[in-house]
Protein backbone atom coordinates (compact mmCIF):
# COMPACT_ATOMS: atom_id res chain seq x y z
CA UNK A 1 0.00 0.00 0.00
CA UNK A 2 1.47 3.55 -1.07
CA UNK A 3 -0.09 5.21 1.96
CA UNK A 4 2.47 2.32 4.45
CA UNK A 5 5.49 2.35 2.25
CA UNK A 6 8.67 2.65 3.46
CA UNK A 7 10.12 6.32 4.88
CA UNK A 8 13.54 5.67 2.92
CA UNK A 9 13.83 9.79 3.45
CA UNK A 10 13.88 8.81 7.47
CA UNK A 11 17.00 6.30 6.73
CA UNK A 12 19.63 9.43 8.19
CA UNK A 13 18.31 9.78 11.34
CA UNK A 14 19.10 6.50 12.43
CA UNK A 15 22.06 5.33 10.13
CA UNK A 16 25.97 4.91 11.00
CA UNK A 17 26.86 8.25 10.32
CA UNK A 18 23.87 10.21 11.15
CA UNK A 19 26.36 12.60 12.42
CA UNK A 20 27.70 14.05 9.00
CA UNK A 21 24.18 13.47 7.30
CA UNK A 22 22.38 15.55 10.17
CA UNK A 23 24.64 18.25 10.42
CA UNK A 24 24.51 18.34 6.62
CA UNK A 25 20.44 18.56 5.86
CA UNK A 26 20.42 21.22 9.29
CA UNK A 27 22.12 23.25 7.67
CA UNK A 28 20.41 22.99 3.95
CA UNK A 29 17.01 23.59 6.49
CA UNK A 30 18.52 26.21 7.70
CA UNK A 31 18.96 27.90 4.08
CA UNK A 32 15.43 26.70 3.19
CA UNK A 33 13.87 29.13 5.94
CA UNK A 34 16.16 32.23 4.52
CA UNK A 35 14.46 31.26 1.16
CA UNK A 36 17.65 30.29 -0.18
CA UNK A 37 17.12 26.67 -2.17
CA UNK A 38 19.84 25.65 -4.00
CA UNK A 39 23.84 25.30 -2.42
CA UNK A 40 27.27 24.35 -3.61
CA UNK A 41 29.12 21.60 -2.50
CA UNK A 42 31.76 24.37 -1.40
CA UNK A 43 29.70 25.82 0.76
CA UNK A 44 28.59 23.15 3.03
CA UNK A 45 32.24 22.10 3.06
CA UNK A 46 32.97 25.08 4.19
CA UNK A 47 30.47 25.55 7.14
CA UNK A 48 31.31 22.07 7.96
CA UNK A 49 35.04 22.80 8.45
CA UNK A 50 34.67 26.90 9.79
CA UNK A 51 31.41 26.85 11.99
CA UNK A 52 31.26 23.21 13.11
CA UNK A 53 34.84 23.17 12.84
CA UNK A 54 35.36 20.03 11.59
CA UNK A 55 39.37 20.67 10.34
CA UNK A 56 39.67 16.56 9.29
CA UNK A 57 36.01 16.22 6.94
CA UNK A 58 37.31 16.80 3.51
CA UNK A 59 36.19 17.59 -0.23
CA UNK A 60 35.84 13.32 -0.76
CA UNK A 61 33.89 12.74 2.60
CA UNK A 62 30.84 15.40 2.02
CA UNK A 63 30.68 13.79 -1.80
CA UNK A 64 30.21 10.66 -0.99
CA UNK A 65 27.62 11.55 1.94
CA UNK A 66 25.62 14.25 -0.94
CA UNK A 67 25.50 11.08 -3.42
CA UNK A 68 24.03 8.93 -0.52
CA UNK A 69 21.55 11.50 0.40
CA UNK A 70 20.69 11.75 -2.84
CA UNK A 71 20.08 7.94 -3.26
CA UNK A 72 17.54 8.34 0.60
CA UNK A 73 16.01 11.36 -1.80
CA UNK A 74 16.52 13.83 0.76
CA UNK A 75 18.59 16.15 -1.77
CA UNK A 76 18.09 16.40 -5.42
CA UNK A 77 21.37 17.27 -7.76
CA UNK A 78 21.11 19.46 -10.29
CA UNK A 79 23.96 19.50 -12.91
CA UNK A 80 25.79 23.51 -13.37
CA UNK A 81 26.71 23.62 -16.59
CA UNK A 82 26.33 27.31 -17.48
CA UNK A 83 28.97 28.66 -15.19
CA UNK A 84 31.51 26.28 -16.33
CA UNK A 85 34.94 28.64 -16.49
CA UNK A 86 37.16 26.02 -18.23
CA UNK A 87 37.15 21.96 -19.53
CA UNK A 88 38.04 20.42 -16.19
CA UNK A 89 35.04 22.32 -14.68
CA UNK A 90 32.88 21.09 -17.37
CA UNK A 91 34.15 17.42 -16.91
CA UNK A 92 33.64 16.87 -13.17
CA UNK A 93 30.48 17.57 -13.19
CA UNK A 94 29.67 20.36 -10.50
CA UNK A 95 26.34 19.98 -9.01
CA UNK A 96 23.91 21.87 -6.85
CA UNK A 97 21.94 20.43 -4.52
CA UNK A 98 18.24 21.06 -3.24
CA UNK A 99 16.78 19.59 -0.12
CA UNK A 100 13.34 17.79 -0.34
CA UNK A 101 10.16 18.32 1.65
CA UNK A 102 10.37 15.26 3.48
CA UNK A 103 13.79 16.50 4.35
CA UNK A 104 12.19 19.98 5.78
CA UNK A 105 9.31 18.77 7.37
CA UNK A 106 11.78 16.29 9.35
CA UNK A 107 13.90 19.12 10.38
CA UNK A 108 11.27 21.58 11.26
CA UNK A 109 10.20 18.62 13.71
CA UNK A 110 12.85 17.96 15.18
CA UNK A 111 14.12 21.63 15.66
CA UNK A 112 10.79 21.96 17.84
CA UNK A 113 11.33 19.18 19.82
CA UNK A 114 15.08 20.37 20.46
CA UNK A 115 13.41 23.92 21.41
CA UNK A 116 11.04 21.99 23.84
CA UNK A 117 13.20 19.98 25.00
CA UNK A 118 12.10 16.22 26.47
CA UNK A 119 8.48 17.45 28.14
CA UNK A 120 5.28 18.24 26.90
CA UNK A 121 3.62 21.69 26.19
CA UNK A 122 0.91 22.37 25.89
CA UNK A 123 -1.48 24.98 27.09
CA UNK A 124 -5.22 25.45 28.70
CA UNK A 125 -6.28 28.29 26.04
CA UNK A 126 -9.58 29.58 27.03
CA UNK A 127 -9.58 32.01 24.55
CA UNK A 128 -9.07 29.24 21.88
CA UNK A 129 -12.69 28.27 22.27
CA UNK A 130 -13.77 31.73 22.04
CA UNK A 131 -11.60 32.25 18.73
CA UNK A 132 -13.84 28.96 17.59
CA UNK A 133 -16.77 29.89 18.58
CA UNK A 134 -16.54 33.05 16.47
CA UNK A 135 -15.34 31.59 13.39
CA UNK A 136 -18.02 28.53 13.33
CA UNK A 137 -20.60 31.86 13.94
CA UNK A 138 -19.59 33.44 10.97
CA UNK A 139 -19.62 30.02 9.03
CA UNK A 140 -23.54 29.58 10.74
CA UNK A 141 -24.55 32.75 9.78
CA UNK A 142 -23.48 32.36 6.14
CA UNK A 143 -25.19 29.04 5.69
CA UNK A 144 -28.53 30.31 7.52
CA UNK A 145 -29.44 33.70 5.81
CA UNK A 146 -27.79 32.11 2.18
CA UNK A 147 -25.53 34.56 1.39
CA UNK A 148 -22.75 32.58 0.08
CA UNK A 149 -19.34 35.08 0.09
CA UNK A 150 -16.17 34.68 -1.84
CA UNK A 151 -14.63 31.97 -2.44
CA UNK A 152 -11.24 33.37 -1.00
CA UNK A 153 -13.28 34.36 2.13
CA UNK A 154 -14.92 31.00 2.51
CA UNK A 155 -11.35 29.40 2.50
CA UNK A 156 -10.55 31.90 4.74
CA UNK A 157 -13.29 31.32 7.27
CA UNK A 158 -12.61 27.26 6.55
CA UNK A 159 -8.87 27.78 7.43
CA UNK A 160 -9.54 29.78 10.54
CA UNK A 161 -12.20 27.09 11.70
CA UNK A 162 -9.91 24.51 11.61
CA UNK A 163 -6.57 26.55 13.33
CA UNK A 164 -8.13 26.93 16.09
CA UNK A 165 -9.61 23.57 16.31
CA UNK A 166 -6.04 22.15 15.62
CA UNK A 167 -4.73 24.80 18.57
CA UNK A 168 -7.01 23.61 21.19
CA UNK A 169 -6.59 19.31 20.75
CA UNK A 170 -2.99 19.87 20.18
CA UNK A 171 -2.25 22.44 23.57
CA UNK A 172 -5.20 20.34 25.43
CA UNK A 173 -3.75 17.13 24.69
CA UNK A 174 0.14 18.29 25.16
CA UNK A 175 -0.41 19.78 28.43
CA UNK A 176 -3.00 17.19 29.89
CA UNK A 177 -0.09 14.72 29.24
CA UNK A 178 2.43 16.90 31.13
CA UNK A 179 0.85 17.27 34.19
CA UNK A 180 0.09 13.39 33.98
CA UNK A 181 3.85 13.03 33.30
CA UNK A 182 6.21 11.28 35.99
CA UNK A 183 8.05 14.57 37.00
CA UNK A 184 5.25 17.17 36.87
CA UNK A 185 4.04 14.20 39.54
CA UNK A 186 7.10 14.10 41.16
CA UNK A 187 7.02 18.36 41.40
CA UNK A 188 3.97 18.34 42.91
CA UNK A 189 5.02 16.16 45.72
CA UNK A 190 7.49 18.83 46.91
CA UNK A 191 6.76 21.60 49.11
CA UNK A 192 7.66 24.29 46.55
CA UNK A 193 4.68 23.11 45.12
CA UNK A 194 2.98 25.18 47.84
CA UNK A 195 3.31 28.58 46.43
CA UNK A 196 2.69 27.43 42.96
CA UNK A 197 -0.76 25.20 43.69
CA UNK A 198 -3.32 28.36 43.97
CA UNK A 199 -2.15 29.55 40.79
CA UNK A 200 -2.36 26.41 39.51
CA UNK A 201 -5.79 25.56 40.27
CA UNK A 202 -7.38 29.20 39.56
CA UNK A 203 -5.65 28.58 36.15
CA UNK A 204 -7.37 25.01 35.91
CA UNK A 205 -10.65 26.24 37.25
CA UNK A 206 -11.05 29.43 34.92
CA UNK A 207 -10.44 26.56 32.12
CA UNK A 208 -13.34 24.83 33.46
CA UNK A 209 -15.56 27.91 33.56
CA UNK A 210 -14.85 29.65 30.40
CA UNK A 211 -14.92 25.77 28.59
CA UNK A 212 -18.47 25.51 30.04
CA UNK A 213 -19.63 28.68 29.08
CA UNK A 214 -18.13 28.40 25.24
CA UNK A 215 -18.85 24.72 24.66
CA UNK A 216 -22.63 24.73 25.08
CA UNK A 217 -22.83 27.33 22.08
CA UNK A 218 -20.39 25.62 19.76
CA UNK A 219 -22.24 22.24 20.34
CA UNK A 220 -25.71 24.20 19.60
CA UNK A 221 -24.26 25.49 16.43
CA UNK A 222 -22.80 22.07 15.11
CA UNK A 223 -25.71 20.23 15.64
CA UNK A 224 -27.65 22.91 13.12
CA UNK A 225 -25.22 22.62 10.24
CA UNK A 226 -25.49 19.61 8.24
CA UNK A 227 -23.38 17.95 5.33
CA UNK A 228 -25.76 19.28 2.55
CA UNK A 229 -25.82 23.20 4.07
CA UNK A 230 -21.77 22.66 3.82
CA UNK A 231 -21.78 21.36 0.21
CA UNK A 232 -21.69 24.43 -1.39
CA UNK A 233 -19.53 26.69 0.90
CA UNK A 234 -16.92 23.60 0.37
CA UNK A 235 -17.06 23.86 -3.20
CA UNK A 236 -16.43 27.48 -2.81
CA UNK A 237 -13.29 26.95 -0.37
CA UNK A 238 -12.69 23.69 -3.56
CA UNK A 239 -12.89 26.74 -6.23
CA UNK A 240 -10.30 28.93 -4.28
CA UNK A 241 -7.84 26.27 -3.57
CA UNK A 242 -8.11 25.35 -7.82
CA UNK A 243 -6.80 29.14 -8.38
CA UNK A 244 -4.00 28.41 -7.02
CA UNK A 245 -1.14 26.58 -9.43
CA UNK A 246 0.34 23.32 -8.54
CA UNK A 247 2.81 20.99 -10.15
CA UNK A 248 1.26 17.55 -9.18
CA UNK A 249 1.68 14.52 -10.32
CA UNK A 250 -1.96 13.41 -9.64
CA UNK A 251 -4.24 15.16 -8.85
CA UNK A 252 -7.30 14.14 -7.09
CA UNK A 253 -10.78 14.32 -8.08
CA UNK A 254 -13.24 16.86 -6.87
CA UNK A 255 -15.29 14.39 -5.32
CA UNK A 256 -12.42 13.09 -2.94
CA UNK A 257 -11.79 16.79 -1.76
CA UNK A 258 -15.44 17.36 -1.01
CA UNK A 259 -15.08 14.15 1.01
CA UNK A 260 -12.47 14.67 2.77
CA UNK A 261 -13.41 18.03 3.80
CA UNK A 262 -16.47 16.59 5.50
CA UNK A 263 -13.88 14.24 7.04
CA UNK A 264 -12.40 17.30 8.65
CA UNK A 265 -15.60 18.77 9.48
CA UNK A 266 -17.17 15.30 10.97
CA UNK A 267 -14.00 15.04 13.61
CA UNK A 268 -14.90 18.10 14.73
CA UNK A 269 -18.26 17.32 15.83
CA UNK A 270 -17.00 14.29 17.06
CA UNK A 271 -14.52 16.21 19.22
CA UNK A 272 -17.44 18.22 20.79
CA UNK A 273 -20.55 16.06 20.52
CA UNK A 274 -19.09 12.18 20.56
CA UNK A 275 -20.53 9.05 18.60
CA UNK A 276 -22.23 5.94 18.90
CA UNK A 277 -18.67 4.79 19.94
CA UNK A 278 -18.20 6.58 22.92
CA UNK A 279 -18.76 10.08 24.50
CA UNK A 280 -17.46 13.56 23.55
CA UNK A 281 -13.35 13.87 23.66
CA UNK A 282 -14.92 17.72 25.31
CA UNK A 283 -16.50 15.66 28.10
CA UNK A 284 -13.10 13.77 28.63
CA UNK A 285 -11.41 16.93 28.86
CA UNK A 286 -13.39 18.71 31.60
CA UNK A 287 -13.65 15.40 33.25
CA UNK A 288 -9.36 15.02 33.37
CA UNK A 289 -9.32 18.84 34.48
CA UNK A 290 -11.61 18.45 37.47
CA UNK A 291 -9.98 14.92 38.34
CA UNK A 292 -6.46 17.24 38.07
CA UNK A 293 -8.29 19.82 40.67
CA UNK A 294 -9.61 17.35 42.82
CA UNK A 295 -5.81 15.21 43.06
CA UNK A 296 -4.15 18.99 43.59
CA UNK A 297 -6.40 19.14 46.82
CA UNK A 298 -5.43 15.81 47.77
CA UNK A 299 -1.84 16.31 47.49
CA UNK A 300 -1.93 20.02 49.02
CA UNK A 301 -4.04 18.82 52.04
CA UNK A 302 -0.99 16.00 52.67
CA UNK A 303 1.77 18.63 52.06
CA UNK A 304 -0.33 20.92 55.17
CA UNK A 305 -0.25 17.51 57.27
CA UNK A 306 3.42 17.08 57.01
CA UNK A 307 4.00 20.35 57.38
CA UNK A 308 1.91 20.31 60.86
CA UNK A 309 3.65 17.23 61.95
CA UNK A 310 6.79 18.77 61.75
CA UNK A 311 6.73 22.34 62.61
CA UNK A 312 7.42 23.43 65.79
CA UNK A 313 5.59 23.76 68.51
CA UNK A 314 7.80 25.87 70.94
CA UNK A 315 4.76 28.75 71.15
CA UNK A 316 2.25 26.42 72.36
CA UNK A 317 4.34 25.35 75.23
CA UNK A 318 5.20 28.82 75.95
CA UNK A 319 1.57 29.48 76.35
CA UNK A 320 0.67 26.57 78.20
CA UNK A 321 3.82 26.98 80.51
CA UNK A 322 2.01 30.37 81.16
CA UNK A 323 -1.51 28.63 81.80
CA UNK A 324 0.55 26.51 84.82
CA UNK A 325 2.48 30.05 85.92
CA UNK A 326 -0.51 31.87 86.41
CA UNK A 327 -2.02 29.06 88.65
CA UNK A 328 -2.02 30.18 92.50
CA UNK A 329 -1.94 26.69 94.29
CA UNK A 330 -0.23 22.70 93.51
CA UNK A 331 -3.94 21.85 93.91
CA UNK A 332 -4.79 24.06 90.95
CA UNK A 333 -1.84 23.07 88.66
CA UNK A 334 -2.91 19.30 89.16
CA UNK A 335 -6.30 20.05 87.81
CA UNK A 336 -5.13 21.78 84.96
CA UNK A 337 -2.27 19.19 84.09
CA UNK A 338 -5.33 16.44 84.25
CA UNK A 339 -7.68 18.69 81.41
CA UNK A 340 -4.68 19.29 79.15
CA UNK A 341 -2.66 15.61 79.69
CA UNK A 342 -5.24 13.21 81.64
CA UNK A 343 -4.72 11.20 83.98
CA UNK A 344 -1.38 9.74 85.07
CA UNK A 345 -0.45 6.33 86.20
CA UNK A 346 -3.70 5.06 85.12
CA UNK A 347 -4.10 0.73 84.55
CA UNK A 348 -5.14 -0.11 81.01
CA UNK A 349 -6.62 -2.86 79.89
CA UNK A 350 -7.04 -4.82 76.48
CA UNK A 351 -9.38 -7.62 75.10
CA UNK A 352 -10.31 -8.67 71.58
CA UNK A 353 -13.77 -9.45 73.42
CA UNK A 354 -16.33 -7.46 71.37
CA UNK A 355 -19.71 -8.64 72.93
CA UNK A 356 -21.48 -6.06 71.09
CA UNK A 357 -21.71 -4.83 67.16
CA UNK A 358 -23.51 -0.91 68.74
CA UNK A 359 -20.83 1.33 68.76
CA UNK A 360 -23.17 3.93 70.80
CA UNK A 361 -23.24 1.13 73.44
CA UNK A 362 -21.75 2.18 76.75
CA UNK A 363 -19.30 0.98 79.12
CA UNK A 364 -21.40 0.39 81.51
CA UNK A 365 -24.43 -1.62 79.79
CA UNK A 366 -21.94 -4.52 78.88
CA UNK A 367 -21.29 -7.48 80.97
CA UNK A 368 -18.04 -8.34 82.72
CA UNK A 369 -15.91 -10.82 81.43
CA UNK A 370 -13.32 -12.93 82.22
CA UNK A 371 -9.23 -12.66 80.83
CA UNK A 372 -6.77 -14.92 81.45
CA UNK A 373 -3.17 -13.35 81.57
CA UNK A 374 -0.25 -15.95 80.68
CA UNK A 375 3.45 -14.97 81.62
CA UNK A 376 5.35 -13.96 78.95
CA UNK A 377 8.53 -16.16 78.79
CA UNK A 378 9.45 -18.32 76.30
CA UNK A 379 9.56 -21.06 78.78
CA UNK A 380 6.00 -21.26 79.13
CA UNK A 381 3.71 -23.77 77.83
CA UNK A 382 0.14 -24.48 78.32
CA UNK A 383 -0.46 -27.62 79.62
CA UNK A 384 -2.14 -30.16 77.56
CA UNK A 385 -3.88 -33.23 78.23
CA UNK A 386 -3.75 -36.48 76.01
CA UNK A 387 -7.25 -37.34 74.46
CA UNK A 388 -8.72 -40.40 73.29
CA UNK A 389 -9.81 -41.12 69.58
CA UNK A 390 -13.59 -41.81 69.94
CA UNK A 391 -15.52 -44.14 67.57
CA UNK A 392 -18.20 -42.11 66.31
CA UNK A 393 -19.91 -45.79 64.18
CA UNK A 394 -23.27 -45.59 65.53
CA UNK A 395 -23.71 -41.57 64.19
CA UNK A 396 -21.98 -42.22 61.31
CA UNK A 397 -24.05 -44.91 60.45
CA UNK A 398 -27.38 -43.32 61.36
CA UNK A 399 -25.87 -40.27 59.16
CA UNK A 400 -25.49 -42.22 56.22
CA UNK A 401 -28.89 -43.79 56.69
CA UNK A 402 -30.02 -40.32 56.99
CA UNK A 403 -28.80 -39.37 54.17
CA UNK A 404 -29.89 -42.24 51.71
CA UNK A 405 -33.54 -42.21 53.07
CA UNK A 406 -33.32 -38.48 52.05
CA UNK A 407 -32.14 -39.25 48.96
CA UNK A 408 -35.12 -42.17 48.49
CA UNK A 409 -37.63 -39.69 49.28
CA UNK A 410 -36.45 -37.10 46.98
CA UNK A 411 -36.25 -39.73 43.81
CA UNK A 412 -39.74 -40.86 44.66
CA UNK A 413 -40.93 -37.51 44.72
CA UNK A 414 -39.15 -36.24 41.27
CA UNK A 415 -40.89 -39.63 40.16
CA UNK A 416 -44.33 -38.78 40.91
CA UNK A 417 -44.12 -35.45 38.93
CA UNK A 418 -42.36 -36.62 36.02
CA UNK A 419 -44.51 -37.58 32.64
CA UNK A 420 -43.19 -39.73 30.12
CA UNK A 421 -39.69 -38.96 31.75
CA UNK A 422 -40.12 -35.21 31.11
CA UNK A 423 -40.38 -32.76 34.09
CA UNK A 424 -42.31 -29.41 33.38
CA UNK A 425 -41.64 -27.25 36.27
CA UNK A 426 -45.03 -25.27 35.07
CA UNK A 427 -46.95 -27.98 36.07
CA UNK A 428 -46.10 -28.74 39.63
CA UNK A 429 -48.08 -28.20 42.53
CA UNK A 430 -46.27 -26.31 45.61
CA UNK A 431 -43.05 -28.68 46.30
CA UNK A 432 -41.37 -28.78 49.45
CA UNK A 433 -38.29 -26.34 50.12
CA UNK A 434 -35.62 -29.55 49.57
CA UNK A 435 -37.22 -30.28 45.94
CA UNK A 436 -36.98 -26.30 45.17
CA UNK A 437 -33.34 -26.01 45.84
CA UNK A 438 -32.80 -29.74 44.15
CA UNK A 439 -34.38 -27.98 41.02
CA UNK A 440 -32.70 -25.03 41.53
CA UNK A 441 -29.23 -26.97 41.55
CA UNK A 442 -30.19 -28.83 38.51
CA UNK A 443 -30.52 -25.47 36.92
CA UNK A 444 -26.86 -24.53 37.79
CA UNK A 445 -25.30 -27.57 36.64
CA UNK A 446 -27.51 -27.09 33.20
CA UNK A 447 -26.06 -24.09 32.50
CA UNK A 448 -22.81 -24.85 33.59
CA UNK A 449 -22.60 -27.09 30.32
CA UNK A 450 -22.95 -25.75 26.82
CA UNK A 451 -25.18 -28.47 25.93
CA UNK A 452 -27.02 -28.06 29.24
CA UNK A 453 -26.74 -31.64 30.01
CA UNK A 454 -25.97 -32.78 33.45
CA UNK A 455 -26.45 -35.71 35.48
CA UNK A 456 -27.94 -35.54 38.68
CA UNK A 457 -27.57 -37.23 42.18
CA UNK A 458 -29.41 -40.12 41.34
CA UNK A 459 -27.98 -40.81 38.66
CA UNK A 460 -29.66 -39.90 35.63
CA UNK A 461 -28.51 -38.47 32.63
CA UNK A 462 -30.68 -35.03 32.27
CA UNK A 463 -31.19 -32.30 29.72
CA UNK A 464 -32.81 -29.20 30.36
CA UNK A 465 -34.45 -27.21 27.69
CA UNK A 466 -34.71 -22.82 28.69
CA UNK A 467 -37.09 -20.63 27.05
CA UNK A 468 -36.46 -17.09 27.90
CA UNK A 469 -39.38 -15.84 26.07
CA UNK A 470 -41.68 -17.75 28.79
CA UNK A 471 -41.95 -16.94 32.13
CA UNK A 472 -43.94 -19.02 34.79
CA UNK A 473 -43.80 -19.39 38.49
CA UNK A 474 -42.12 -22.01 40.80
CA UNK A 475 -44.35 -22.53 44.08
CA UNK A 476 -42.66 -23.71 47.37
CA UNK A 477 -43.46 -23.97 50.89
CA UNK A 478 -40.90 -21.15 51.42
CA UNK A 479 -42.23 -18.93 49.10
CA UNK A 480 -42.77 -18.40 45.24
CA UNK A 481 -40.32 -17.66 42.33
CA UNK A 482 -40.74 -16.34 38.70
CA UNK A 483 -38.34 -17.71 36.60
CA UNK A 484 -37.69 -18.80 32.35
CA UNK A 485 -39.61 -21.76 31.15
CA UNK A 486 -37.78 -24.82 32.36
CA UNK A 487 -38.40 -28.43 31.02
CA UNK A 488 -36.09 -31.65 32.30
CA UNK A 489 -36.02 -34.19 29.67
CA UNK A 490 -34.55 -37.58 31.30
CA UNK A 491 -32.76 -39.74 29.11
CA UNK A 492 -32.63 -43.60 29.64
Amino acid sequence: MQTYKKVMEASYLTAEKSWSYRAILRYFYIQHEKMREFLFPEEILAHMVTELEWTDYTEEQLNQDLDQLVRWNNLIARQETGRARTIEEFKKKRFRYQCTAYTVEFERMLTAMEQDGEIFGGSLEKKEFERLYENLYKLERILRENMMPSDENCAHIWKDVFQSFKSITKNTSDYIAHINSEEAEERMHTEAFLVFKDQFTTYLRDFIIELQQTALKIQHILQTITREKLQPFIQGVLNYEKKTPRFEFKEKSEKEVIQAELDKWQSIKVWFLGNEYGESELEMLEIRTNEQIRKITRIVQRLGERHHFTKSRKKDYLHLASWFESRDSIDEAHELSAVVFGLFHTKKLFSDHVPTENIYTSVWEEKPILHRTTPRIRQYREKTRPGAIIIQKEKQEEAKQAHLAQLALEKEMIATYMQNNVLDIQTLPTVPVFVRKMLLNWVGKAMSHKDHTFQTEHGHKVKMVLDDTKKMILRAEDGDMTMPSIIFHFQK
